[in-house]
């Protein structure tokens, strides 16, 4: 099949995919509890750090307040009897240098803070005093219910079938007696399984993490992550089948390819969204983290370091 990248919206595509993840504290990614993560039921939206895409997220928010990463990768990075440590060296996960462009990442640590700080914390605000609590949670529900195909796919790619069904059994549940997604009744009924992506799967098949990287407007990642994120994007449907932006030669999609805008708006307003709408349930939690932690481009680095490493590891 022949694949073809959009020239007409190139710029503005590549600044949705940055959108889609989340670096403002994920949009509803599982925490592999079954619980939202500041962003979705299943994984609650208060827990996963990293973040989701457009409506394509490749799995799940972004802009970023960094304390999400701690306040995400916190609960699970480590079991009970070893309390988890933010400071701690990632050399004792991950046995090699993991931060060569720490340079470069504060800058760009630093700006992600100060757009959050001045536009969207503001932004989540205004929109928290408005949209009541339970419809919130329904948004964050929904949006990571979309992204069920990359999850699925990834349990599949790792050998867990046991995985790869539950996550069918939640999409099928949810989707029609949780209408669209809106209630996460998979949670109630305890089928819920650990939140598979393809950063995991790369990690799964011997490939390292390679560097800790910072990006405008997206959470953390490492190479290998970011790579995997991108791989998320290609693996869900809703980027090529529904708002394509990326075209594939003889599949139809429910926005025609020739309206190229209309897709792009699509993303957009669908990413922009749910960041404000996970942003919204976070504001609190987010808030005490900042305050109480003094090295927080640190803490940050090594919560998700940790987090990752535990995630490929299981």
């Amino acid at each position: 099949m022949g694949f073809g990248l959009r020239s007409g919206v190139a710029c503005v595509l590549g600044v949705v995919v940055l959108l889609s993840t989340g670096c403002v504290g994920r949009t509803g990614v599982p925490n592999g509890t079954g619980q939202a993560d500041g962003r979705s039921s299943f994984p609650d939206p208060e827990s996963r750090l990293s973040a989701p895409l457009l409506v394509a997220d490749a799995n799940g928010p972004a802009l970023a307040d960094a304390p999400v990463a701690v306040a995400q990768a916190q609960p699970d990075a480590a079991p009970p009897e070893e309390p988890f440590d933010p400071f701690a060296k990632a050399d004792e996960e991950a046995g090699e240098e993991y931060d060569p462009w720490e340079p470069f990442n504060t800058k760009i640590f630093e700006f992600n803070r100060q757009v959050d700080r001045f536009i969207l914390k503001p932004v989540a605000k205004g929109y928290n005093f408005i949209i009541p609590d339970l419809v919130q949670v329904g948004i964050s529900n929904m949006f990571y219910n979309i992204r069920f195909p990359p999850r699925f796919l990834n349990n599949v790619f790792q050998g867990k079938l046991k995985g790869a069904g539950i996550e069918v059994g939640r999409f099928l549940l949810n989707s029609t007696v949780g209408i669209a997604g809106f209630f996460d009744l998979a949670k109630d009924v305890d089928l819920v399984t650990p939140e598979e992506d393809f950063g995991q799967t790369l990690g799964f098949y011997g490939v390292k993490p390679g560097p800790y990287l910072v990006l405008p407007l997206l959470p953390p990642f490492t190479v290998r992550d970011f790579t995997g994120f991108i791989g998320d994007i290609a693996l869900n449907p809703v980027n090529w089948m529904v708002a394509p932006i990326i075209e594939v030669d003889g599949v139809p999609s429910v926005i025609a390819h020739k309206n190229r805008m209309t897709s792009t708006f699509v993303q957009l307003g669908a990413r922009v969204g749910e960041i404000v709408n996970d942003r919204s349930r976070n504001l609190e939690k987010f808030q005490g983290v900042e305050e109480a932690t003094l090295d927080l481009y640190t803490a940050v680095r090594n919560a998700y370091l940790q987090k990752r490493a535990k995630a490929v590891k299981e």
